[in-house]
């Protein structure tokens, strides 16, 4: 187990008194540090932002005065593999940065503001404040070609923690969104970086509608579901924690044949327009939807059947009896229902 870093400890002490005073004396004895130390680990938090009080009897932290910090020092003994930015263009950025640095995978890059924050297609991801944006750094043992079970696990552990969040079934739409009645609350991108066919390093870009204003009406947040405000910090630990069961669950693995059919099983299940009529269209750059005016766009037209082994779309094309059913890979073109338009 790592160390707690002396704001951590300190932090956590606090918080177990419930508003009641700590002295100078006792943190410090806790800790293991001088009275000084102590000082000046108080001095730092509150220039963090942290609402410590002194008194007569010591230091106090108020409950209500709480706020959804998502420092390093916040994660406790995992502490070490954060990495916080009050602003940066984009989390995804910091993890390559990083990557190329030689950083260990599971490493978790948070932003309080993105500039440039992104998703598919060159698409910009509105990272309005009281969201949460995060990018999580990995080193798979994995092909290249096998690059996607990677953000299907993590959009199935995104969709299972903000279900029991909102208290409301969260879909998954093809490749990487989740949706709660069928508005946008979640989306994932992926970066690879790879070497004779095995990747190098993996980076997946996790946005979340927690407390932030939706961005349109086709998106919605936690917030606006459950009439309240939602911790962030704990949806990100439990996304975390989730995406290591839907792992230890389901495996990723990278055998011939290529593919992981019982994640991909679980995927399916958690989808909600399984045998809806769908398009599939190559995006333009930075345009977040389908343009009903551009059909020369479309590049093929069908009933949507889930996704294969290796999380390619499937779809059932109509009237065509050569090929009559049709697979795209991620990357590919986007996939739109019919009847959303």
């Amino acid at each position: 187990m790592k160390k707690y870093s002396g704001k951590a400890h300190l932090l956590s002490l606090l918080r177990e008194k419930q508003g009641e005073a700590v002295s100078g004396n006792v943190l410090a004895k806790q800790i293991g540090v001088s009275r000084v130390a102590v000082w000046k680990t108080v001095q730092a938090l509150l220039v963090a932002g942290y609402a410590i009080q002194t008194g007569e009897s010591g230091y106090f932290l108020e409950p209500k005065d709480e706020k959804d910090f998502l420092y390093p020092w916040e994660f406790g003994e995992k502490e070490h593999m954060f990495f916080h930015y009050d602003s940066t263009s984009s989390t995804m950025d910091r993890a390559k940065e990083m990557a190329l640095k030689g950083t260990d995978g599971g490493s978790v890059f948070t932003s309080e503001k993105q500039s440039a924050g992104r998703g598919q297609y060159g698409r910009t991801w509105v990272s309005r404040s009281g969201g949460l944006f995060f990018s999580i750094l990995e080193r798979p043992r994995l092909t290249i070609a096998d690059y996607t079970q990677c953000p299907l696990v993590t959009q199935i552990a995104a969709a299972r923690v903000i279900s029991k969040v909102c208290g409301k079934n969260a879909y998954l739409r093809w490749p990487n969104d989740v949706y709660i009645d069928r508005r946008k609350i979640a989306g994932i991108t992926a970066e690879v970086s790879g070497e004779g066919g095995v990747i190098s390093w993996l980076s997946l870009g996790i946005g979340v509608n927690v407390n932030n204003p939706a961005p349109s009406t086709k998106a919605v947040s936690c917030a606006e579901i459950t009439g309240r405000n939602i911790s962030r910090r704990e949806i990100l630990n439990d996304i975390l924690d989730e995406t290591k069961k839907v792992k230890k669950e389901f495996g990723t693995q990278s055998v011939y044949p290529r593919g992981n059919p019982a994640l991909s099983a679980e995927w399916n299940s958690l989808s909600d327009r399984i045998g809806a009529k769908a398009l599939i269209f190559e995006p333009e750059k930075g345009r977040e939807h389908f343009s009903v005016d551009k059909p020369e766009r479309i590049l093929a037209r069908g009933i949507f059947s889930g996704i294969d082994s290796e999380g390619r779309c499937i779809l059932k094309t109509e009237n065509d009896a050569e090929t009559p059913v049709l697979y795209f890979n991620q990357g590919s073109g986007s996939l739109v229902f019919l009847n959303d338009y």
